[in-house]
């Protein structure tokens, strides 16, 4: 059971870590689904990120915090929206712009706000989500394997990592069983002929990137009040750019791009659990290339086994709509 009991931690910890991962994923996957490149997912996340602790710090309430999160990313898709869809700017510059913005942004207002060097004062258990006990948690671990695999790995997870799950299988059933979903398909693949058809292809894609942006604000609160207990500067650590990664791995549809992101969170899982053991051979692995492990592996993987992964046509294309 020690064997079953260091695997399932490491799954445990996988599932932990992949959630900002879905949720990011998911949320590039509704923008560029649309036609609209985003690879602001990283700003979008970080800025979240400090706006829910910087709101839980200061009133105590976690469902607040992720509230104005949310309002947060959606703010910044929408600025991300307004430069690419109604002025129709470049869309790599102005992902790259609000991931800067967010960077230096949260650092400065940080320091002026809490004067603790671009970070967020701690926050109690109160201010965050904390871990929840499914139900006959304590019962199902006298069953071996199963009632282990329940109790370890299932169950004691806070609300925003099976409500990841959740929005995984909300994203297929909406992208591929409701009209809203093949209306999204379809400005991807040819906005001339959704725009001949009367619809309104700046208003599809301007619904697609505030989805995204609440998605986003989800991913980035999660970061500061459910697996971390405060901001600290550049938390996202590059999340958003792996989510985007995991997104082309899984070839724009939900179910890959979410094993993707599975598959980058138990890598990460893994290089943590190898911090400080010694290998045959070649002993004590530095700890700078196991925290690299998860990124090498990334570009591996990404141009050695992708194979071929097509995009929606439309994407990165601004929309002219004929006179």
């Amino acid at each position: 059971m020690d064997a079953f009991s260091g695997f399932f931690a490491i799954l445990d910890a996988t599932l932990r870590v992949s959630t900002p991962l879905i949720l990011a994923a998911m949320a590039g996957l509704f923008s560029e689904r649309s036609g609209i490149v985003d690879i602001s997912l990283e700003g979008k996340m970080l800025a979240s990120a400090f706006a829910a602790a910087a709101v839980a710090a200061v009133t105590g309430s976690a469902w607040l915090a992720l509230a104005i999160g949310i309002l947060v990313g959606v703010a910044l898709a929408l600025v991300h929206g307004f430069a690419c869809i109604t002025h129709r700017g470049n869309q790599v510059v102005s992902g790259l712009a609000i991931n800067i913005l967010a960077s230096g942004l949260t650092v400065v207002l940080g320091i002026a706000w809490f004067s603790q060097g671009g970070q967020t004062p701690s926050l109690g258990s109160d201010a965050r989500f904390m871990p929840l006990s499914l139900p006959l948690t304590d019962a199902a671990r006298e069953i071996p394997v199963i009632g282990q695999f329940y109790g370890d790995v299932i169950s004691g997870h806070n609300l925003l990592v099976y409500v990841s799950w959740l929005v995984v299988f909300g994203t297929w059933w909406v992208v591929y069983r409701t009209r809203f979903g093949l209306r999204l398909r379809a400005v991807g693949e040819n906005p001339l002929a959704v725009d001949t058809a009367g619809l309104s292809v700046s208003g599809l894609r301007y619904s697609a990137v505030a989805i995204c942006g609440a998605l986003s604000g989800i991913a980035g609160t999660y970061l500061s009040t459910a697996q971390n207990a405060a901001f600290v500067r550049e938390m996202t650590a590059g999340q958003g750019y792996i989510a985007l990664a995991a997104l082309i791995f899984g070839k724009w549809r939900p179910l890959p791009a979410m094993s993707a992101c599975l598959m980058f969170g138990f890598l990460d899982a893994v290089a943590i659990r190898l911090q400080g053991v010694v290998l045959p051979v070649i002993g004590e692995v530095p700890v700078q290339a196991i925290q690299a492990l998860p990124y090498v592996l990334t570009v591996v993987l990404l141009a050695g086994f992708i194979g071929r992964a097509t995009a929606p046509k439309a994407v990165g294309t601004p929309f002219l709509k004929e006179r």
